[in-house]
């Protein structure tokens, strides 16, 4: 297993010195945000691209994952979803997240990470904002498969998509080889889903892990691994029993003001932990 560090902790700070930054504090990897004022992807250039692929390979990094969840240059971090009522709002999603895929076979990135359907707006019901979900969803998919990048939907609090249950009946009106699961650690702790057996009963379909803690009272504010209550020994063990050897993207985005100490301190944590 390897550490990558997310890039949405520097968004007060270019691309080219994210980079820098977290090569200096020494992960492997970065995970690059698929927004402003990283890499938008609808104003993204090729040349823009090249660059990023360059100052990734001088710093000695790779990337773990390009993170599509959040849509800032046009709204926030949740909208536009996949299950806008209004379908123009909505299409703006789907079209997001097919440049995403686009822009990350151009980086070389393997996989994409999306929101999970979004808030469920009022009046709306579940099976209507499912069914949304699954006609985007399978647009974008053609795409993928394309591309040979995997698409991967990451179940968050209080979006349509928050537990392993939701995600499985999801999973299950899929049928892509380039669908699959970003499992955030601290979003399944959140929702009380048990830890390793969710790790163990997801495995077949997790392709990317995000590391962050949570206070014990399970409110959704990401901490510093070593910091909440999450039992990381448990995590990392039970990842580890599975055999996955991929990315572990550490994602702080709450420490705009300081994501250095933030992102030293959740390797340093890490690190002790996996080198058990």
């Amino acid at each position: 297993m390897k550490l990558a560090y997310s890039s949405n902790a520097y968004m007060r700070w270019p691309i080219d010195e994210a980079v820098r930054r977290i090569a200096a504090l020494g992960y492997e990897g970065i995970e690059l945000m698929a927004d402003v004022p990283h890499a938008w992807p609808a104003t993204t250039t090729d040349e823009q691209i090249e660059a990023i692929v360059r100052s990734v390979a001088d710093s000695g990094l790779t990337i773990s994952n390009i993170n599509a969840f959040m849509m800032n240059a046009v709204q926030d971090f949740w909208h536009p979803s996949w299950i806008e009522p209004d379908a123009e709002f909505r299409r703006l999603r789907v079209e997001h997240t097919i440049d995403a895929l686009t822009m990350a076979r151009k980086l070389g990135a393997n996989c994409i990470t999306t929101e999970p359907g979004g808030p469920l707006e009022e009046g709306m019901q579940r099976e209507e904002a499912m069914d949304l979900f699954v006609v985007g969803l399978n647009e974008a998919l053609i795409c993928a498969e394309d591309l040979q990048v995997q698409l991967l939907v990451e179940p968050e609090p209080e979006l349509l998509i928050e537990n392993m249950g939701q995600f499985l009946e999801l999973a299950d009106r899929v049928d892509s080889p380039m669908f699959g699961l970003n499992f955030d650690i601290g979003h399944f702790f959140c929702v009380s889903d048990p830890l390793p057996e969710s790790i163990e009963r997801l495995a077949g379909i997790t392709k990317h892990y995000h590391l962050e803690d949570i206070a014990a009272t399970r409110v959704h504010e990401h901490l510093v691994p070593g910091r909440g209550a999450i039992d990381f020994t448990e995590v990392l063990d039970a990842i580890s029993a599975t055999g996955y050897e991929g990315w572990l993207t550490v994602e702080l985005y709450p420490y705009l003001d300081d994501p250095d100490a933030a992102g030293r301190q959740a390797r340093e944590h890490l690190l002790r932990l996996m080198s058990r």
